[in-house]
This record gives C-alpha cells, structure tokens and sequence, in this order.
C-alpha cells in the first residue's frame, strides 16, 4: 500500500467515523424505554460535524501543516467515534443500563436547546466565582511566595503554619468558612482562593530558593538592590515553578468550585448538576458533566498559551 494511500486514508477516518455513527444512529431504532426527544439532536449534531470534517478533508490537500495533523490524529477520531457509538448502543439502541441513569444523546442534547438560557447563566455564575477565587488565591499565593523564598526570617515563622494548614483540602473548611463569610458567594470565593493559593505560593517559594546563588551575587555586585533581585532576578527565574503551581492551583480550583457550589449557591455548574441529580433529571447531570469538561478544557488550554507565549524557551516541555 503506498503512502499515498495511507494518507488518505488518515485523513478521511474523522468523516468515516461520523459516517458509521450515522448509518448506526438511523439504521436501528432507539429503544422505546427511552422517552422520545422533540427533535432528533444527535442526528442533526452528527451532519454538522460531518460537513466540518469534510471540509477540513478538502482544505487538508491544500494545507500542508493541518493534513499532517489530520494524518496524526484521524486514528484517534475514528478510535473516538467508535467509543460513541457504542455507548450510543448500549443506552439508546438497546437499553443495556438503567435509562434513568443512562439517558440517551437525543435527551442529553435537548437539555442544551430547552435549557440554553439557566445553561448560560450558569456558567457565566462560576466563570466569575472561579475567576475571583483564581485572581485571590494567585495574588496571595504569589506574595507569599517571595517572601517565604527570598527572606530566611520569613520561612523560619511562617513556613511551619503553612506545612499544617496547606496539605489541609480546601472543600474540608466549608462548614466553617460557610458560619464565618456573612453570604455563600464570598465563601466560596475563599474556599476556591485556598484551593489555588497553597499550591501558588509552595511552587513559587521553592522556585526562588532553588535560583543559582550566583545570580544574587552578581546582582548585589553590580549595586542591584531588593527589589531587584527579587523581581528581576528571582521572580524570573521562578516562572517555570509559578506557572506550575498556577497549573496545579486551577485543577484544584475546579474541584473547589464545583463543591462549594452545591453548598448555597443560587446558579452555577455545580449547582446546577446538584439540582438536577436531586431532580432525577440525569440528562441535565450528563449536560452539566459536559459543560464542566468544555470549561475546564477551555481555561487550561488558555493557560497554556500565555505559559508558551512568557517562557518559549520551554515550549513542549510541558504538553497538554
């Protein structure tokens, strides 16, 4: 087989695999123990992702760098839509699992038609309840950190409180934060603020103290004083470190924010998965769990290219 061939055939398994969920999807009939849907969703989802790819096939002959990335990763999309459609089996087409807990892509769809304006509304809630928390937990975080890496007096008195409350999960301190902050939207500011700040400030402060003495010492040669040794000298050579402590801070935030949203919150993703599990609505849980994939795809990849773009001396370190 000539790699001609090969390529082509790399390049088109993204429309194959769209293809055959779609054949499956119209050649056998859902299960009637799932409740019909209005409108056919996925069917319809599935021809608008079947004329993406087919144009990003097309266009792929024309572009070298995205045919070599279709070629890379058509496997990997054809691998995916077969996971599809066999879930697509097992809950619609034959109702293998319980349908109350495994709803069909037809009623999971819906809930983003029928529901589009509480979806939005909710993640505009947590988008600024993580937004806060990440600012506060990062700034703290980030001052802490140079003090405790850059003054030996400050990691004498205050390194040891932080070795007992840090390790401490931050979602641990909700009943009491909740008695303490007079409304649930501060606490769960705070407790997403904690989530973010311990990692910050241990990444940070272990990034300066790990900085070639040298440099201090050319710095203080050269007549640098403090606050330039520490944002000119140590801060810079502590971004990797910062950036990781950043990285490890959100997918803590995450966690924070989906827990403190189900103590209190009027919106939210969290809360809004909360409500319709109480609801026994588990076609909202499954949107909701979509919902909280997306989001939190979206922020990482963003961080990611503010990382690439402040230290390109490390791009592909570390991949996501």
């Amino acid at each position: 087989m000539s790699k001609k061939i090969v390529s082509f055939a790399k390049r088109f398994f993204p429309v194959l695999g769209i293809l055959l969920a779609l054949l499956i999807e119209k050649i056998i009939p859902n299960s009637q123990l799932h409740p019909a849907a209005v409108k056919p969703y996925y069917s319809i989802l599935l021809l608008i992702l079947l004329a993406l790819t087919v144009v990003i096939f097309l266009i792929s002959f024309f572009n070298k760098k995205l045919g070599e990335s279709l070629e890379f990763k058509g496997p990997f999309f054809l691998g995916a839509a077969g996971v599809v459609i066999l879930i697509n089996l097992i809950t619609a087409k034959f109702a293998l699992l319980p349908i109350i807990f495994f709803p069909s892509f037809d009623n999971i769809l819906a809930v983003f038609v029928s529901q589009t304006s509480l979806l939005g509304k909710c993640i505009w809630y947590s988008f600024r309840l993580l937004l806060l928390g990440v600012f506060w937990g990062i700034t703290v975080g980030f001052i802490t950190g140079v003090f405790l890496g850059f003054s030996r007096k400050v990691y004498y008195w205050i390194n040891p409180y932080i070795k007992l409350i840090g390790p401490i999960p931050a979602t641990a301190w909700i009943p009491l934060v909740l008695t303490t902050f007079p409304t649930p939207f501060g606490a769960s500011v705070f407790i997403i603020a904690l989530a973010v700040w311990f990692p910050v400030q241990l990444m940070t402060s272990s990034g300066i103290q790990n900085t070639s003495k040298v440099y201090f010492e050319v710095g203080r040669t050269l007549g640098a004083g403090t606050f330039f040794q520490v944002f000119r000298i140590a801060v810079p050579a502590a971004l990797p470190n910062i950036f990781q402590g950043i990285f490890n801070g959100i997918c803590a935030a995450f966690i924070a924010l989906m827990t403190a949203e189900m103590f209190g919150a009027k919106y939210g993703i969290g809360w809004y998965i909360s409500y319709q599990k109480a609801m026994m609505m588990y076609a909202g849980v499954y949107a909701g769990l979509i919902m909280i994939a997306v989001f939190c795809t979206v922020i990482i990849t963003a961080l990611f290219k503010v990382r690439g773009k402040v230290l390109g001396w490390q791009k592909g370190l570390i991949k996501w």
